[in-house]
């Protein structure tokens, strides 16, 4: 870990949810509006496979291209949007334990100019992770309704 880098982390376990159904969700991108009130879209280009991306519009903003450049089958996703002079790694990781099941989120951003895109996006992002979340948590118990 450098000075060129910037990260925040958010994890909670949380109980009666099903590792299988959060995955499906965080797969299911064209559907994350659900669950992400601040997104007016987000729409994938093929498959939920490293190297494809999707478009992802924040309310009032313009939309921007993330691309999946790591995928652990049932375990993580890392997505990257791209700025000009800076890239925001987004890490999504669930694991069980015995307390229950682990949501982590890892947010890292790297390059020349990460101080700005910080300033105009990643903190926001990582501010609104925990009621994300939750929001996540409680799609996933209502489907098991």
């Amino acid at each position: 870990m450098g000075v060129n880098m910037w990260e925040r982390t958010y994890s909670k376990t949380f109980t009666g949810i099903k590792k299988e159904d959060i995955w499906s969700i965080w797969t299911d991108v064209n559907s994350w509006p659900k669950w992400h009130d601040d997104l007016d879209y987000c729409k994938l280009d093929g498959e939920f496979e490293v190297g494809n991306h999707f478009m992802l519009k924040p309310k009032g903003v313009r939309p921007v291209k993330i691309t999946l450049t790591d995928i652990n089958q049932g375990t993580s996703f890392t997505d990257c949007t791209t700025f000009p002079g800076a890239k925001m790694h987004d890490t999504h990781a669930l694991e069980e334990t015995r307390e229950g099941l682990k949501l982590t989120n890892i947010l890292k951003v790297t390059g020349p100019l990460k101080w700005l895109w910080i300033k105009l996006v990643a903190q926001n992002v990582a501010d609104t992770v925990p009621e994300e979340m939750e929001a996540l948590v409680t799609l996933a118990r209502r489907g098991n309704d």
